[in-house]
């Protein structure tokens, strides 16, 4: 009878343990967007106060999140971005996107087909009025023009700089090696971030641009259109940033005079708790925040 006990101990041990394991190693993705409304984001639109959505500028239809232009009769340089509400700094995001039809009149010739996310972005609240971009990573997004190459997963840099293969890059924005996607269909887009350290941008499962040591520096786009020109009233509280680490920030899809979708916006925190004997231990986290531990009462 002892040796049954002893048996069954084990086993439920043994249960317990394979239980635990798969709990940890089960990844718990958030919707950031619940296909239903526009809550927890705010919107942030050049000329415009914090969360005046312009001529409803951003909406949700049919599941998707959409930045139309069908109110409007000229861009008027209303460059707008709508913002998560939690900053983030080691993580996955992935989400799906679309162009839709033609450009809006008065939008740049560069705009075309033309949109991004902006990652380790300052908070919405933070702009000022006049701003037409955040301080952020852009993972910029483009669209086919049906004849020749134009890639996507692109990287732009207002107000920040990083590394590639050992060495700083100067220029605003630097060419994937993505494929080239034309027409209006879906493209699924993935960036994986580690903090400061390292960020890779994937397109439909290719990874197209990596880069590290995320920063904060070289001016915000070009001597033709630094701080003061981006209508940024705090620029020179940015310029004595220059060269500090960029850990973390918000997320903010973009609006930048062509029509673009985003659905299944999501989300996998890859900071928190390391600790195997906490409840809330996950086995895939890359950066310890052992301070959210929770541990179960003996």
């Amino acid at each position: 009878m002892r040796k049954y006990l002893i048996l069954i101990y084990l086993l439920n041990g043994c249960l317990f343990s394979i239980f635990a394991q798969k709990k940890a190693d089960k990844q718990e993705w958030i919707k950031l967007f619940n296909g239903k409304n526009l809550d927890g984001w705010d919107i942030k639109i050049a000329g415009e106060d914090l969360n005046v959505n312009y001529k409803n500028t951003f909406r949700v239809e049919d599941g998707m999140m959409r930045v139309a232009y069908d109110q409007y009769k000229t861009f008027d340089d209303k460059f707008g971005h709508i913002y998560y509400k939690t900053p983030y700094s080691y993580y996955i995001i992935r989400f799906e996107y679309r162009f839709q039809g033609e450009q809006l009149a008065g939008g740049a010739s560069w705009n075309v087909r033309n949109s991004g996310v902006m990652l380790h972005s300052q908070s919405a609240k933070s702009l000022s009025k006049g701003q037409s971009f955040p301080v952020s990573l852009e993972l910029q997004l483009l669209g086919g023009l049906g004849k020749g190459e134009r890639h996507t997963g692109n990287l732009c840099t207002p107000g920040t700089e990083v590394y590639m293969n050992g060495k700083i890059v100067t220029d605003h924005c630097t060419d994937s090696h993505s494929k080239t996607y034309n027409g209006d269909q879906w493209v699924k887009a993935e960036a994986i971030v580690y903090g400061d350290s390292l960020i890779h941008h994937i397109i439909e499962g290719d990874t197209v641009l990596t880069f590290e040591k995320m920063h904060i520096g070289g001016g915000f786009v070009s001597p033709d259109y630094d701080w003061k020109q981006a209508k940024i009233d705090n620029g020179a509280e940015w310029i004595k940033k220059d060269g500090q680490p960029l850990k973390e920030g918000y997320i903010a899809m973009q609006a930048e005079s062509h029509a673009i979708d985003f659905r299944n916006i999501e989300l996998l925190n890859l900071k928190g708790c390391t600790d195997p004997k906490a409840s809330n231990y996950k086995s895939y986290y890359k950066e310890s925040d052992n301070k959210s531990c929770t541990y179960r009462k003996k």
